[in-house]
């Protein structure tokens, strides 16, 4: 069984359950750090096993450009040539695609656009997406989608949509008509798209569903809408998607987001969130982020948590990585990526325990009150 639901909440729709790949067994509600490229910025894979990671993220997009795909399949995919030897999940490059909004075409066969490396001219349709991600190996493959920003006008909302659910119907097809290239099992979700419309996400879930996927992932939100907007989306189409199979919440990764989205009965989550956030010197605690470039850091001897297990809060100081960052030392990016990474996962181990006591509801609140409050008032740690 590639899910399974080990427990609900009594009081929600939060649960734990399993995902099952034959690169290990993953634990849900799960974060995934992004590794667009096949890396995580700054982090080796023993770093992301040390983090507590169980799935890394990367993008067909980007590693379709480079490395490309005959690199990728000449290694064995992406697991032999990055040495992360849990599961992967790719994404299909439908964001990136959309975000090129002066570089791309989009008709029924599917999307042309130029390389933001090169301007070179490249064609993806559903079924190159599938072929593309058998090179790289992963094993949660994404079908092909097209997003709009929100809010949108309803006439382009349902052209995406329908176009993805044209997508997805002939993804599924060369999904089913090929084989995985390294002789383990890959499987796929849909994407659940329609902006913020609910007569357009109804529509979207019930043509997946009659597709037949291994999962189903929610697209197309943290892409303009308000936080209420998105609460309501996410809600309506967890609310609608089976029960027996995962649910991926894309891109949508601030703290408190999350654990109203496990609430709703998300199962998967990823965000550049904690690692942009570490380059930039925002590290998360559990009363807020904090810049620690601020001064007032300078001569600090505590660490960033003393809770925290990760690397950087067992041995270093804020005053440490005050100046780590002060001299731009590549080490400072890296010991904060280490942070927040842990913490994001460390975040949703907690909700997962939280749910297998049927204590979610309460577990939420008291974070997200002690983690918004302080935050709001601006004065982090």
């Amino acid at each position: 069984m590639f899910f399974e639901v080990e427990h609900q909440d009594t009081r929600c729709r939060a649960r734990a359950g399993k995902l099952t790949t034959d690169h290990g067994v993953v634990q849900t509600p799960i974060f995934m750090p992004v590794g667009t490229i096949g890396t995580v910025k700054t982090l080796s894979p023993q770093d992301l096993l040390d983090c507590g990671a169980q799935v890394m993220l990367a993008n067909t997009y980007h590693l379709y450009l480079r490395p490309g795909a005959e690199v990728l399949a000449e290694f064995g995919g992406l697991h032999q040539f990055n040495r992360w030897n849990g599961p992967i999940l790719t994404d299909s490059g439908g964001f990136q695609v959309y975000s090129l909004s002066d570089l791309k075409q989009i008709s029924r066969n599917g999307v042309e656009f130029k390389s933001h490396w090169d301007g070179s001219r490249h064609i993806f349709t559903p079924e190159s997406v599938v072929d593309i991600q058998r090179d790289i190996g992963s094993d949660i493959m994404m079908v092909l989608d097209y997003l709009t920003g929100n809010p949108s006008e309803l006439a382009l909302a349902e052209e995406a949509h329908q176009y993805t659910l044209q997508w997805a119907r002939r993804a599924r097809e060369h999904f089913l008509a090929t084989r995985s290239r390294y002789g383990y099992r890959q499987f796929q979700f849909g994407i659940v798209q329609g902006g913020v419309y609910k007569v357009l996400r109804q529509a979207s879930i019930e043509g997946l569903m009659q597709i037949g996927f291994d999962g189903y992932a929610i697209g197309g939100l943290a892409v303009g809408e308000d936080p209420q907007t998105r609460r309501e989306i996410t809600d309506f189409c967890t609310g609608k998607l089976p029960a027996e199979k995962p649910r991926y919440l894309m891109g949508v990764g601030k703290p408190a987001d999350i654990l109203e989205a496990i609430e709703s009965g998300v199962d998967m989550f990823d965000c550049v969130i904690p690692t942009r956030n570490a380059r930039n010197g925002t590290v998360f605690t559990r009363t807020g982020k904090i810049n620690i470039r601020n001064t007032g850091y300078k001569l600090n001897p505590a660490p960033i948590d003393p809770e925290c297990s990760c690397y950087c809060c067992r041995n270093f100081s804020l005053g440490y990585l005050h100046h780590l960052f002060r001299v731009s030392e590549v080490l400072g990016l890296r010991l904060a990526t280490l942070h927040n990474v842990t913490f994001y996962l460390n975040l949703v181990g907690s909700a997962r325990e939280a749910i297998l006591q049927n204590r979610f509801p309460a577990f939420k609140e008291t974070f997200i009150k002690q983690y918004l409050n302080t935050e709001e008032n601006g004065s982090g740690k």
